[in-house]
């Protein structure tokens, strides 16, 4: 009898998902020592240390592993199966462009910021966000280089070590938290300098540990821009719609920082706004922190299972486009949503009933008060409503552009900026930072069901009753696994020390993920066992 061939998506999906697991977990051990060393609301080093890495973190997520990606892989695999030489000329001739506009975009960065911090006069605050972007901002040109040659390996259906490029960032920054900041004790904002440093330094690792497998898989420098000069106008006209089309929530959660900054009360300075006839300030400082903390954790299962599921299966959408074969497109876009589906509602589920016991255990440490850890439980809630929205947009806008369709992807994203950016504004007063969290967790949910809608309506057919059969499941499996989590959480109140923190995380955590995995299974869910075996059933 014929052994049943494994599927790309699921296999792509577990390899990527596993990395990405043990990059999470490292990612929040380095939290731990983060909030530890800086605290929340304490001082105003944390919020200015979060908003000065999202700069070149945004510009990673939208360069790097976002729009550039996403534009050049398909172009990249079309080629590859015509002729490897003129693909590997491509990836040369790509590299240098993006080498050259990194370094210029760097430099501009960098004396932008000095300009702004001699301009800023005694404004100790944003000085010290300023100096610390001008130390990280190089960080931006390492990780959009070593998210390129990701997405050159994925493309070729290698999924290992691009899921392991994240570890580096995590191992350079525990190192100088657990190792380095302790010899600067006295100084917050010294520690702070010391972790934008390891930044910086991981991401030359980062692009160190990919060449040489780039090098065995046969890629040679050869700089040709007329021989691939019709490919990098294609890539070029995708571009641009594609920074707008992947970055929604990227933009929304980068906005609801400098909204929270801009809108928060000092310590000891003025409690209203001047400028908005006295009105009083909607949130306190610590906000902007707040804000990382939650996103921090409602990433912890979009990274695993969202990313993991795009990562893997854009390669396979753009091989079948490339190739014509639009109902196996359907048929493969329609297996990672149900992944998402079955996964990514119970993981949000979960994340609402376990935020505080979370955020006690995780960040509750040293400058992280009891305060703090109620602001940042609060805030995972609100972002966690929309786990399944955040995993999912990813997956079905790489539907679209494997077809060479990115302006629809825009033209909803352009109007989902404009809503968060009216719901931030609104919210803020009555629910202070929970309004942010509120506001980008709506537009998640907007956005997916507006592109879910066009793309059955457009482009090409989902099978609707194995999906629709596969959110009854998830969610009557859900049900069961609230109702177990709960009464576990009724066994393991709040009492105090490190080890009732860990039982009232870690056993209705274990119950919920028993009760879910034996409900769905005893429901008819197949998801689960695919994803384990890597064979469509």
């Amino acid at each position: 009898m014929e052994r049943p061939q494994k599927h790309l998506l699921l296999t792509g999906t577990r390899i990527t998902g596993l990395g990405t697991l043990a990059s999470r977990i490292l990612g929040l051990l380095r939290d731990m020592a983060t909030a530890s060393l800086l605290g929340l609301s304490g001082s105003a080093v944390a919020d200015a240390f979060v908003i000065a890495f999202r700069v070149p973190n945004l510009f990673r997520r939208l360069f790097g592993e976002g729009a550039l990606a996403a534009s050049y892989l398909p172009v990249f695999t079309r080629l590859h199966e015509a002729d490897p030489h003129r693909a590997w000329q491509l990836t040369s001739v790509l590299l240098t462009w993006l080498s050259a506009g990194l370094c210029g975009l760097v430099f501009l960065g960098e004396a932008l910021f000095f300009l702004l911090a001699t301009c800023c006069g005694n404004a100790s605050d944003l000085k010290l966000l300023l100096g610390l972007a001008a130390v990280m901002l190089p960080y931006l040109w390492f990780i959009c280089l070593a998210a390129q040659l990701s997405a050159t390996l994925n493309a070729l259906f290698i999924f290992s070590v691009p899921a392991l490029i994240p570890v580096a960032l995590n191992v350079c920054w525990l190192g100088a938290a657990w190792f380095v900041a302790p010899f600067y004790s006295g100084s917050q904002e010294a520690q702070a300098y010391v972790l934008g440093g390891a930044v910086l330094v991981a991401g030359v690792v980062q692009v160190l540990i990919q060449w040489p497998l780039l090098r065995r898989l046969g890629f040679r420098f050869d700089y040709d821009f007329s021989a691939v000069k019709r490919e990098l106008g294609e890539i070029g006209r995708m571009f641009a719609p594609m920074v707008v089309g992947l970055a929604v929530t990227q933009i929304n959660t980068f906005s609801d920082s400098l909204i929270a900054w801009g809108f928060s009360s000092s310590e000891g300075g003025p409690q209203t706004i001047a400028w908005l006839g006295s009105l009083r300030y909607p949130m306190q400082q610590g906000a902007a922190a707040s804000i990382y903390y939650g996103e921090r954790m409602y990433e912890f299962p979009v990274g695993i299972l969202g990313m993991a599921v795009a990562t893997a299966i854009f390669p396979l959408l753009s091989r079948h486009a490339a190739r014509g074969r639009h109902k196996r497109l359907g048929a493969d876009l329609t297996l990672g949503l149900r992944m998402i589906f079955s996964l990514a509602v119970p993981a949000g589920v979960g994340l609402i009933l376990l935020a505080r016991p979370l955020t006690d255990l995780l960040f509750e440490h040293g400058q992280f008060t009891a305060h703090d850890s109620g602001r940042a439980a609060t805030m995972v809630a609100c972002y966690a409503l929309s786990v399944w929205a955040y995993c999912a947009v990813p997956v079905l806008i790489r539907g679209f552009y494997a077809l060479g369709d990115s302006l629809t992807p825009v033209r909803v994203a352009v109007g989902l900026v404009g809503l968060d950016l009216v719901l931030n504004l609104t919210l803020i007063w009555p629910w202070a930072e929970a309004g942010l969290a509120l506001s980008t967790a709506l537009a998640a949910a907007v956005q997916l069901l507006t592109l879910l809608a066009i793309f059955v309506r457009r482009v090409a057919p989902l099978n609707g009753k194995a999906l629709r059969a596969t959110l009854i499941r998830t969610l009557a499996a859900t049900a069961m696994m609230s109702a177990a989590c709960l009464a576990t959480l009724y066994f393991f109140p709040a009492s105090g020390g490190w080890q009732s923190e860990i039982l009232r995380v870690s056993a209705p955590l274990l119950v919920s993920v028993a009760v879910y995995t034996a409900a769905f299974r005893l429901l008819g869910g197949k998801e689960l066992g695919m994803l384990w075996t890597g064979i469509e059933k």
